[in-house]
């Protein structure tokens, strides 16, 4: 099965990217979400390492979403990333398995002592 969406919406106020498929699925993934798992090698470090820790994302935007080719949605980001390419599967499996991936993320920055606050970093 193709995991094309047959549409793409960008709910700003609500903070997710919506993704309608033809058989009725539909994922709401947060822009949060999306920014500290983005595809691109500066978060996703090179070779085997867990890559950069993103922090302070919690306010973060997505200002633009482009079609790449047939295969793929390029995310541009309030705080300027831009160089993740989201390939519909790696957007279905994020979908399918959000909870996951938010643990995980949550559990590193407890583990790292990040914040998913922007601003000043408060430690104590």
């Amino acid at each position: 099965m193709s995991h094309r969406p047959s549409d793409i919406r960008i709910r700003r106020q609500s903070r997710l990217l919506q993704l309608d498929y033809a058989d009725g699925s539909r994922w709401e993934l947060p822009f949060e979400l999306l920014r500290v798992w983005s595809p691109s090698a500066e978060v996703r470090g090179h070779g085997d390492g867990p890559g950069t820790l993103q922090i302070g994302k919690q306010d973060v935007l997505v200002t633009g979403a482009e079609m790449v080719g047939n295969y793929a949605l390029k995310l541009t980001f309030s705080d300027g990333h831009d160089s993740g390419l989201y390939t519909w599967e790696y957007l279905w499996e994020l979908g399918e398995n959000q909870d996951r991936y938010w643990q995980q993320y949550l559990e590193r920055l407890d583990r790292e002592g990040g914040q998913r606050e922007s601003g000043p970093q408060t430690h104590g």
